[in-house]
């Protein structure tokens, strides 16, 4: 990732162990403001929580993962792939969601080709091994496993065999390579290329979408599980109270803030969130199981699907209650007074 100015010290190799709490950011965007960005959401989370917050930005996912698994970081901010990947070590657990600036939940996985191409959906699935295609980190929810879910599987395409070339990279590479003609077509989401609509307005200008997902769950906020019950008091109360708390002019300032970085209000969450993803993931492999014809695989892959999917109904009885996101009267957030 690269980091303009001063603020690319803040990316270590390691996270510093000195810092309270370590927080991990899914940098999958190539932008030289990206640290500004962060920057008073994190001086915010210092001074509201009397903790020393040191970020720890990385550009792919694993890092992420393997950071937080090994108590490297402490909380951070995750795909809801590497989410269910980090969750599933037993390690850390979701606490919080994200939401968008519009109020609307979830985004959307997309495909990309340039705004000159005349190509369709349909021809660039013709597979006739002449597109150059991008797709995600093989983490990526958006980038490599909704479109695999929803558009490759149903359709028994393996994208390797159906291009000439398959490049994986970040989201903002792949609009790039799509702009420049470097590549026919390409995936991506529908937040990221929102966040380089305002970046760099041009660049966007030159791309068009030719097939949108279903929608995808927003992403989970994650602590480890090991983290001392204070500090984590202290985090959820400060994700939970920014936006809703003080005077009009605090709450307008702190939405500013998070919607510089595309995000509403945080929500309350728990590790049901990711249970779309591990659905998906099960679509996927049932999938590939029974294109491969082994009985074997497929009962294994046909159990496992339909063990998530009477998990995912068993959950719609515990939901959890959202948070106002237009508050007009004081409630609690985790014993904290807020005036809304």
């Amino acid at each position: 990732m690269v980091i303009g100015g001063s603020y690319a010290l803040w990316e270590q190799a390691k996270p510093k162990v000195e810092a309270d709490i370590n927080f991990s950011i899914l940098a999958t965007e190539n932008s030289q403001n990206l640290g500004a960005r962060w920057k008073p959401f994190l001086a915010d989370m210092e001074k509201q929580t009397g903790l020393k917050i040191k970020p720890y930005f990385q550009t792919g996912y694993a890092p992420l993962v393997t950071a937080m698994q090994f108590g490297q970081t402490q909380v951070g901010w995750f795909s809801n792939k590497p989410g269910w990947e980090v969750a599933s070590t037993g390690k850390a657990e979701v606490f919080l969601r994200s939401s968008d600036p519009s109020g609307v939940d979830g985004y959307n996985s997309v495909v990309i080709v340039n705004k000159n191409s005349t190509l369709t959906i349909d021809e660039l699935l013709a597979c006739d091994r002449t597109k150059d295609f991008g797709m995600g980190d093989a983490s990526s929810t958006s980038g490599t496993l909704a479109p695999m879910t929803y558009l490759f599987a149903p359709r028994n395409i393996n994208p390797s065999n159906c291009f000439k070339t398959v490049r994986s990279a970040n989201h903002e590479a792949n609009v790039q390579s799509v702009a420049a003609g470097l590549l026919d077509a390409a995936t991506n989401n529908s937040t990221s290329l929102q966040i380089l609509g305002v970046q760099d307005p041009r660049l966007i200008g030159k791309v068009k979408v030719i097939w949108t997902s279903p929608t995808l769950p927003e992403d989970p906020i994650m602590w480890r599980k090991d983290l001392d019950p204070v500090k984590k008091k202290k985090i959820k109360d400060f994700f939970l109270s920014y936006g809703r708390q003080g005077d009009k002019a605090q709450q307008d300032r702190e939405r500013a803030i998070l919607a510089s970085l595309s995000f509403g209000l945080f929500q309350p969450a728990n590790n049901d969130h990711l249970l779309p993803v591990r659905q998906m993931q099960a679509t996927e492999d049932l999938m590939q199981a029974q294109q491969s014809g082994d009985v074997g695989k497929i009962s294994k892959a046909k159990e496992a699907f339909d063990a998530i999917q009477a998990e995912a109904e068993a959950a719609k009885s515990r939901a959890l209650p959202l948070l106002p996101t237009t508050p007009t009267e004081g409630y609690a957030v985790e014993g904290k007074a807020v005036k809304k």
